[in-house]
């Protein structure tokens, strides 16, 4: 089993449905501290002059060491009125405009609650839906796993792939250094980096900006061009 663990982000870049894509099984780490400068409550867009800009939901306010699980959104409809605003200038200019609001409105829709984590796996769940990406998560916080070994950073997927039998697990290129290779090896545990190569395209008449949100992706292009462009990837 290829298993994927990363925290939950909001509308994240193309490398993280990438992550998704690959991977058999998905588990959303939710069970260490949040960080509030983090991707977890914000991401970018491009803004309507030149560059790009954040959008995003706020969160109250928590104390230090408040698990990314417990944190609550401020104002949900709010945000989703904000988020609406700030997409206003794609309309006349992107294509999948309309398509790409009714799957944000669906995916603040699809959940009641007030926690962050739970509307952050809507929204990955409503982007993976329409990509038609097989999304099987499951919640860290909810399995009731062990965690009473872990000494470093790296060690908490190594629990994780250890305590569901995962014989492959995938991580960004970006967290290399916090893993220990030989750890996963005593395990028989493959550990593999994926590349995870820009995606460019027309955003005429904007200027193109890497790395942005998938909801910039959607945006600019059919589902047809973003799959085949993820099993390339493959």
């Amino acid at each position: 089993m290829k298993l994927g663990i990363m925290q939950p982000y909001f509308y994240p870049y193309i490398g993280y449905f990438e992550l998704i894509y690959r991977t058999d099984r998905w588990i959303v780490f939710d069970v260490v501290q949040y960080n509030a400068k983090s991707w977890m409550n914000r991401n970018r867009i491009l803004h309507p002059k030149e560059g790009w800009q954040y959008f995003g939901v706020p969160v109250k306010k928590s104390p230090r060491g408040t698990l990314i699980r417990d944190i609550e959104i401020e104002d949900k409809t709010n945000a989703f009125e904000r988020i609406l605003g700030q997409l206003s200038h794609y309309k006349k200019r992107a294509k999948y405009y309309r398509e790409v609001v009714q799957l944000i409105r669906d995916g603040f829709l699809s959940t009641s609650s007030n926690k962050l984590v739970d509307l952050n796996i809507s929204t990955l769940s409503t982007v993976c839906s329409y990509l038609g990406i097989d999304f099987q998560w499951s919640q860290c916080s909810a399995m009731n796993l062990d965690f009473t070994e872990v000494k470093h950073p790296g060690q908490w997927a190594l629990e994780i792939c250890t305590q569901l039998g995962a014989t492959e697990y995938l991580n960004p290129p970006a967290g290399r250094d916090i893993f220990v290779p030989e750890e996963f090896e005593e395990r028989r545990i493959d550990l593999r980096f994926m590349d995870l190569p820009s995606y460019k395209y027309s955003c005429h008449p904007f200027c193109f900006e890497e790395s942005l949100s998938i909801v910039d992706v959607m945006m600019w292009n059919s589902v047809d061009d973003i799959r085949s462009y993820l099993a390339r990837q493959r």
